[in-house]
């Protein structure tokens, strides 16, 4: 049975919710929602406690936020483990805190201890002697921060080989459609954990909440974002070939291959240009954040070529917020369980759902609803599917997962005991052995998928 903090928790918060949800509900049928809710919220400072986006890499993991669409308030944070920088299996490794293994050799960072504690300094082949703690020239992919303390990571060169790719993850946050955000604190400490466990890029989605944006606007901002990872990653390659002709062909002049450069410097999101590799993407949701990945994984496979070159190879789903009118047992039995009980999703649901598409078999809501669209079920891509004992979504998530198998899907099911719904996400459990355990379970599964060497990594 889960411990008694989680008892007193859960009942805080089903309190605190429930208030949040039926004021918002009384002020939509009291029309409280102006013309202004159509650029949309995609957090609500009051609940959330936001973590700032930080581009150094002091715990392992760099962060930025960037806004992508200029009408709505659609957004995304980035998490770059460090990484990227060296390979993790490299005997440097230990000797070299940061390893270039690029053909710009100007500066190499390497590990100095010579008061106890491991800080990263570097080595200029132009200039002899070290530059401690802070980067000799801007333009090597890391910039000086203001307090001349720390060194941010700029990482963009369209024409050097000084990266190592990474595959991104697209993480989807939870919240019943109505709060959460991907800059929370306990959002930023889950990504981070995935980010540096998986050894992918997180880039985490910002979607609009609900009863502001109803459905399909969170949907439509998860299909969003995948479009502009495609869009990101051929502009990357087209800034490349105009910089190669720039740098190779000798009728060009310097400035037209300085202007060849700057394309993709104003065009490309540099961190996914110089490390990401769209080719393994893999999708991840969390609670209803689950059912947005789903969408976004089914609608990967209609477009198929037109998504060139992400290619979505795997998915997984987090405790997702799978409902039906037909209840299973879980739902009769666990009705009124920890954190988000049925009370709680059916007010979410009619906060999501417009009165006219109201249906607990909508196809947002079940995945197996018979007026489910897209693809049929084998041609789904690899889906992992996470479940709590205690969670009264359980059932139809497992439900799911059985119908994937049924078409020779891989498709397993991780169930964790004594575990509740958001046990591997929410502030106070995500430093359990429980959210750790998962995390890790998570990993072990994703890099079966993303490998570039085949599937080395099994159960």
């Amino acid at each position: 049975m889960p411990s008694i903090g989680v008892k007193l928790y859960s009942v805080f918060f089903k309190l605190m919710l429930k208030h949040r949800l039926q004021n918002r509900l009384q002020g939509l049928e009291n029309d409280a929602v102006d013309a202004g809710g159509t650029f949309g919220v995609t957090s609500r400072p009051e609940e959330e406690t936001a973590a700032a986006a930080n581009p150094s890499f002091t715990d392992g993991v760099a962060t930025k936020d960037i806004h992508i669409d200029p009408l709505t308030s659609l957004s995304i944070r980035i998490f770059l483990p460090d990484t990227c920088l060296y390979f993790p299996d490299s005997k440097t490794r230990s000797r070299i805190g940061i390893f270039n293994s690029g053909s710009d050799r100007n500066q190499v960072p390497i590990r100095r201890h010579s008061d106890g504690s491991s800080k990263d300094e570097f080595v200029s082949s132009s200039n002899e002697g070290i530059v401690g703690n802070r980067a000799s020239k801007i333009d090597n992919g890391f910039r000086r921060s203001s307090n001349g303390g720390s060194i941010d990571y700029r990482g963009y060169n369209p024409v050097g080989n000084n990266c190592r790719r990474l595959p991104v993850m697209l993480q989807i946050h939870g919240g019943g459609f109505v709060s959460g955000s991907n800059d929370s604190s306990s959002n930023d400490f889950f990504c981070r954990r995935i980010a540096k466990l998986c050894d992918v890029i997180v880039v985490a989605v910002g979607y609009r909440l609900a009863p502001e944006n109803k459905y399909p606007a969170a949907f439509e901002d998860g299909l969003k974002v995948l479009y502009w990872l495609a869009k990101q990653s051929n502009l990357a390659e087209c800034s490349k070939s105009l910089g190669r002709v720039g740098r190779g062909d000798l009728r060009r002049s310097e400035g037209n291959g300085h202007v060849a450069n700057a394309f993709g410097a104003s065009m490309v999101e540099p961190w996914l240009a110089a490390h990401g590799d769209p080719s393994r993407c893999v999708l991840l949701g969390v609670s209803c954040g689950g059912n947005i990945a789903d969408y976004m994984t089914r609608k990967a496979v209609e477009a198929g070529k037109l998504l060139d070159p992400v290619k979505v190879v795997a998915q997984v789903l987090v405790y997702p917020f799978f409902i039906g009118s037909v209840p299973t047992h879980s739902e009769i039995k666990l009705a009124n369980s920890y954190f988000y009980d049925k009370a709680m999703c059916m007010l979410s649901w009619k906060l999501f759902l417009s009165e006219d598409d109201f249906s607990l078999d909508h196809p947002a809501a079940n995945p197996l609803s018979s007026d489910r669209q897209g693809p049929p079920l084998k041609q789904m891509p690899p889906t992992l599917t996470v479940v709590a004992e205690h969670d009264w979504m359980r059932d139809r998530a497992i439900a799911y997962s059985e119908e994937l198998r049924k078409v020779n899907v891989d498709a397993p099911v991780l169930e964790y005991k004594d575990a509740v719904h958001e046990f591997a996400t929410l502030d106070m459990l995500l430093k359990t052995p429980q959210a750790q355990a998962c995390a890790e379970d998570i990993a072990i599964w994703v890099k079966k998928h993303i490998s570039l060497r085949g599937h080395e990594f099994s159960y």
